[in-house]
């Protein structure tokens, strides 16, 4: 250190002790005014921070500037006078950029709400409907058939199986049957489409059989055969005088009497279908049963069968003018029909003349059919059946989806495509008439043998090997024919519409 900075240290310290007196004598004084500040001590050996202005902090370039801050009012990413993070406006807060947003947000909320809400309800259906389908074609039911292996089946398949008129005739037996099936039209992989419990794969045979009033005897007998593959329908017309006294112990022996005096360890269902089998070599597949009351509430549901009534019809002549359907086009309620299906006094040829005219029926009934297809569509003719079939209106061992595919079959043919033919024989002379078992004289329709074989394998055993005379239990009991007007007697329902009544008597 030389002499100057002696002196100055010297000169500084003087001056110190001065201050320090002068302090202590003025604050002995009441008037002495205080001090602004003590000033402390620097300690000159601490390192001396990056402070580069009057009121300058570490990193600090303004008047009021804090670390990366650099407005007045800038705070550490902040931009304008109130800008906070990500604020544009003067109100607005983060994302928020309008006097109703608020609200539109609640809306959003709602909606999104909604449809968790929805989305929770379908997921639950959607798991509920998987469920159930499980549920109904897991194969939990036991099913049981005569002639059939038991099997486990799906509750679906139950009751497509189920067959709830079934127990007012009982099954018919299938086992038994001998179909002679012509391999080369039907071989083992063949398949007509239509998924029915069938005899012959490409037809279905159908018994239909028609009571009197007092359900004794069997008016009508009908074979409905639906020719599948062939896209087409017969009908085998077996009139009730015909003469199978093999098959009844009725006096007559005529076929109307089978159902109830057949053999006595069948069924009467089973008796006819057996008869019909044997003799004209059809298989039947199942078979359709009704009554003259049920006629009339089917004809009546259906809204009736429009038809032209060439002379007007006095069902009950004894009675005139208490059952007549009038001449003319008329609608025929369910009543009338079975009228105009019974009538047989009036016509020339007795009960051929029945049989005739019940063709035109035929014809007009399919024709309503049609009509009901195409003008209220299948879903109203499957209510139609559903409602014949809810009412027991008939009695069969076919369920109710077999009758919707078959009706739905039928709907599809046109009327060229469905013929209608009676069995060829002709009626007994009044100077020959059948002697009964009880020695009583009836008149029977005789059957011509070999021209109903003739017409049986042109028309009804597409899918069967023809068939020979050995084959059928016919019986022929007048060989000597003396009318074979009705040996070729077949029709289309086409034909039919226009065709007038048979000959009156």
């Amino acid at each position: 250190m030389n002499n100057n900075d002696n002196e100055k240290e010297s000169k500084n310290f003087a001056e110190g002790q001065e201050y320090a007196e002068e302090t202590e004598n003025a604050e002995d004084s009441p008037k002495a005014p205080k001090p602004l500040k003590k000033l402390v001590r620097v300690n000159k050996s601490t390192p001396k921070q990056e402070y580069h202005g009057e009121h300058e902090a570490p990193e600090y370039h303004g008047e009021h500037e804090a670390p990366e801050y650099h407005g007045e009012h800038e705070a550490p990413e902040y931009h304008g006078e109130h800008e906070a993070p990500e604020y544009h406006g003067e109100h607005e807060t983060p994302e928020y950029h309008g006097e109703h947003e608020s609200v539109r947000k609640i809306e959003a909320d709602r909606k999104k709400s909604y449809k968790d809400l929805l989305t929770k309800i379908i997921s639950i259906a959607a798991s509920f409907v998987l469920i159930m389908v499980l549920v109904l074609t897991m194969p939990i039911l036991r099913y049981e058939k005569k002639g059939q292996p038991d099997e486990r089946v799906s509750i679906i398949t139950f009751f497509r199986r189920w067959q709830p008129l079934v127990g007012l005739e009982g099954e018919i037996n299938k086992q038994d049957v001998q179909p002679n099936i012509d391999e080369n039209k039907v071989p083992q992989d063949f398949n007509d489409g239509l998924d029915l419990p069938q005899i012959v794969e490409g037809q279905y045979s159908v018994l239909f059989l028609g009571f009197e009033p007092d359900q004794y005897n069997t008016d009508i007998i009908w074979v409905v055969q639906f020719d599948i593959a062939g896209g087409k329908m017969n009908i085998l017309q077996i009139p009730r005088d015909t003469c199978l006294p093999d098959y009844t112990s009725a006096a007559s022996g005529k076929f109307n009497s089978i159902y109830n005096f057949g053999r006595e360890d069948l069924t009467p269902i089973q008796r006819v279908v057996n008869a019909v089998q044997e003799n004209f070599g059809i298989p039947i597949d199942a078979y359709v049963t009704t009554t003259c009351d049920d006629i009339v509430d089917i004809i009546d549901t259906i809204g009736g069968v429009p038809m032209h009534i060439d002379n007007e019809i006095d069902f009950e002549p004894h009675a005139p003018g208490t059952k007549v359907i009038p001449a003319g086009n008329v609608v025929l309620s369910g009543e009338q029909s079975v009228w105009f299906m019974r009538f047989r006094s009036g016509w020339l040829e007795g009960d051929i003349g029945r049989v005739k005219n019940q063709r035109r029926f035929m014809a007009a009934a399919m024709q309503k059919l049609m009509s009901i297809v195409n003008d209220e569509g299948k879903v109203k003719l499957y209510s139609y059946l559903k409602k014949i079939y809810d009412n027991k209106w008939i009695a069969t061992d076919m369920s109710v989806e077999d009758i919707s595919k078959l009706a739905d079959f039928a709907s599809t043919l046109s009327m060229d495509n469905a013929s209608v033919h009676m069995v060829p024989g002709e009626g007994t002379p009044n100077d020959d008439l059948y002697v009964g078992t009880d020695g009583n004289r009836y008149s029977i329709y005789s059957v011509h043998k070999q021209e109903t074989i003739d017409l049986l394998n042109e028309y009804f055993r597409p899918y069967q090997k023809p068939m020979l005379l050995a084959d059928s239990a016919i019986v022929e009991y007048y060989t000597v024919h003396n009318y074979d007007i009705y040996d070729d007697n077949g029709a289309t329902l086409g034909e039919m519409e226009d065709a007038t009544e048979p000959p009156r008597a």
